[in-house]
């Protein structure tokens, strides 16, 4: 019998009344039980939980950084960031995000094999989630271990599967997961309180499927501009895509309480801790000055944007940035610099966003635009950016941080704004995807860097302390995956972060 996986969660009780940190962790199987003993409800949890936590901390810095949202403080820490802001991309560089996302993907898998029978939805939501995450895996790297990955002891050494055939792949699995939801039976064993995202209502899941395809596909859109065959695979796969989206946000939340292992982890991390003292990296992390400047209105004469107040905190009644790569001796940094605001940090329970309905809006002007699916693409803009400011909550009062006024204000005070506004932009996925890029602002930036290398927009700048002219295409294959995998693993050097592509990039051709 296969071993279950390294990472497989145990727990005590199929309803999953026990504490948060029995699922937030998932750790080595105790008394080495085998995967086949192991029913899909007590795996689910701690399967969604903890690969959120990698894509919650660990990806969200690196697109906040690359896209320069954050800037280290430079009046307390030396060197902070000096990696990202020089670009030298090496395989420990973020190669938590492989061990993590690939590794913690196998609990997926072990509810997807699960030889027990009438688990259809908890095998669906696995498909989904696997999907969602192998998207990422492609996004970031490339090429990667699938069609004989997640095999434990059986397989150690998985090949290497191309990045486009693996896309298509998920395409399919995510087909296979609408069709378990559609086909369910009396015998079907309901999804409770062990799905920590939907808590077991299907037709969600059914939304956020279509929406996940949406986002699988629309990656493709720019090289189907210079290709036939992507062209005629996409206009296929959008004619059979139901346009059933997300229209609300995708969260989880496990039970996030103020306990030692329990607080959601963005919060934990760049918020405070269980005694209420700051994080290190709420101490480190500071507003970047391109960021602040672009929504105060230096930038994009005119316009403020009112999300700059949620997304980063003022001091003294102003966003203070500072430049990211600065030297720490320059006159020029400000004596007070401001961190992450009360938007982003709202307290230990807060919701994690798996997706926010923003994304989903702006994917679907996107899509409206190249004329992939029906609707308004002007309309769904809008309704992302109405969106956007309604994902902001004020802790003080716990009541939305923004007034309708305020955002009706804003949408049609940027309207007629190049970059910012529909009517004003000339390029409409650059309006799109600067708009996506404030959105994702602290929540889900590597959406807005991967986008970046997608379609070059919006563009923004590099560090002042740059060692190349261009943000990298990829990241580099994880040291682990050198040691464990080496004959298959492809060869890399540092300059292959730059020089090589994912195959959806069009900067390629």
């Amino acid at each position: 019998m296969k071993k279950a996986y390294k990472y497989l969660l145990t727990v005590a009780t199929a309803t999953l009344l026990f504490s948060c940190s029995d699922y937030l962790d998932i750790n080595d199987p105790k008394n080495d039980p085998t995967a086949d003993q192991v029913t899909p409800d007590l795996i689910l949890a701690g399967a969604e939980t903890r690969t959120y936590s990698t894509q919650a901390v660990t990806m969200n810095q690196l697109g906040n950084v690359f896209m320069n949202n954050w800037s280290a403080n430079v009046n307390a820490f030396t060197g902070g960031f000096n990696e990202e802001y020089q670009l030298i991309i090496t395989s420990t560089f973020y190669n938590n995000i492989w061990d993590n996302l690939y590794i913690r993907a196998a609990n997926f898998q072990a509810i997807i094999d699960s030889r027990f029978e009438d688990y259809e939805n908890h095998k669906a939501i696995a498909k989904v989630m696997k999907s969602f995450y192998m998207q990422y895996i492609v996004d970031l790297y490339g090429d990667a271990p699938y069609s004989e990955a997640f095999q434990g002891g059986d397989n150690l050494t998985p090949a290497y599967d191309d990045d486009m055939a693996i896309y298509r792949q998920l395409i399919v699995e995510i087909d296979e997961a609408i069709e378990l939801i559609d086909n369910n039976t009396a015998s079907t064993i309901p999804v409770g309180s062990e799905d920590v995202i939907y808590g077991g209502n299907m037709d969600s899941w059914k939304k956020f499927a279509n929406t996940l395809k949406l986002r699988i596909l629309l990656r493709e859109s720019t090289k189907a501009e210079t290709d036939g065959a992507t062209a005629t695979y996409l206009n296929e796969q959008f004619a059979a895509l139901e346009q059933n989206f997300v229209t609300t946000n995708v969260t989880i939340n496990p039970g996030y309480a103020n306990d030692s292992g329990r607080q959601n982890p963005f919060y934990g991390t760049y918020g405070f801790n269980v005694d209420g003292t700051q994080t290190t990296s709420n101490r480190f992390v500071r507003a970047s000055k391109y960021a602040v400047e672009y929504l105060n209105g230096t930038l994009v004469p005119g316009i403020t944007d009112p999300r700059l107040n949620a997304i980063y905190l003022p001091v003294s009644g102003t966003v203070i940035g500072v430049e990211q790569g600065i030297d720490s001796n320059d006159p020029a940094i400000p004596a007070n610099i401001s961190a992450l605001g009360t938007g982003l940090i709202f307290d230990d329970t807060q919701d994690g966003y798996i997706m926010t309905a923003a994304e989903s809006l702006f994917m679907q002007s996107e899509a409206a635009f190249r004329g992939y699916i029906s609707g308004n693409g002007k309309a769904l803009f809008q309704e992302g950016i109405r969106k956007s400011f309604r994902i902001f909550t004020n802790p003080a009062t716990n009541e939305p941080f923004f007034t309708s006024d305020q955002i009706e204000n804003y949408i049609a005070n940027s309207n007629g704004v190049n970059e910012v506004g529909w009517d004003g932009s000339a390029n409409k996925i650059e309006a799109i995807m600067t708009q996506k890029w404030i959105a994702t602002n602290g929540i889900n930036a590597i959406e807005s860097w991967i986008e970046y290398t997608r379609t070059g927009f919006p563009e923004i700048p590099l560090a002042i302390n740059a060692q190349r002219p261009n943000k990298p295409n990829r990241l580099l294959y994880p040291s682990s995956e050198s040691i464990a995998n080496a004959a298959n693993v492809p060869p890399q050097e540092s300059a292959t972060a730059f020089d090589t592509y994912i195959f959806w990039d069009a900067t390629q051709n």
